[in-house]
């Protein structure tokens, strides 16, 4: 009789991740080549990026399901999928505000935080990658104060923009839409800070 494959939940966290990095890539790209005609259509390929990401999360969950013993605790499993997930559906969110709040030219301020999201992703799947070692890796403590790091400065960069968002004025409706644009690529980074959390307590309860 066959044995029974074990499941990778290491693996599939990185896999995870990697639809991460690639909405807040395509999220990126779409603002620094903006073309507001073009927005429904990139829409669709950013909910492709997160409906295969959930896909991916179902897949595990129901093998969960089954297993009798798992590396981690279960919830700690579920933990992680679910704030991995919140990273992709919060980056995909930020492209939907831009097209519900019909903005039609890209601010800088808004770039640089697009930045800051991409970043942020990177250094999560570096943590992750590394997560698999986390009762002996060297490596793992610097990744998540790495990631914390950036998520404050996404804080800051999102306060400075919204300051100079309303000190400059112009259309009400306009400064009302990129607020909350603003207020959810703030999210953004506190989701993979999330992450970030989930590991350390996993390493916390396992030490």
């Amino acid at each position: 009789m066959a044995l029974k494959k074990e499941v990778n939940y290491f693996g599939t966290f990185v896999e995870l991740v990697n639809y991460s990095c690639e909405a807040a890539n395509l999220l990126s790209e779409i603002m620094n080549n903006f073309n507001p005609d073009e927005l429904e259509e990139k829409m669709k390929l950013m909910h492709s990026i997160e409906h295969a990401g959930d896909v991916e999360r179902h897949i595990m969950m129901k093998k969960l399901a089954k297993e009798f013993i798992t590396p981690i605790e279960r919830e700690d499993i579920v933990a992680m999928a679910d704030a991995i997930d919140n990273v992709t559906d919060n980056i995909e969110d930020v492209l939907m505000r831009i097209y519900m709040f019909n903005i039609r030219t890209m601010r800088e301020d808004a770039l640089k935080m697009a930045d800051i999201i991409v970043k942020c992703c990177e250094a999560l799947k570096e943590a992750l990658i590394e997560f698999h070692n986390f009762r002996k890796s060297q490596t793992l403590h610097g990744l998540i104060v790495e990631i914390n790091r950036m998520e404050e400065e996404g804080d800051d960069m999102f306060v400075k923009a919204t300051r100079h968002l309303y000190v400059s004025g112009g259309d009400p409706i306009e400064v009302y839409g990129w607020g909350r644009t603003l207020h959810f690529m703030e999210i953004c980074c506190d989701a993979c800070e999330d992450v970030a959390d989930v590991i350390e307590n996993v390493i916390m309860k396992n030490s």
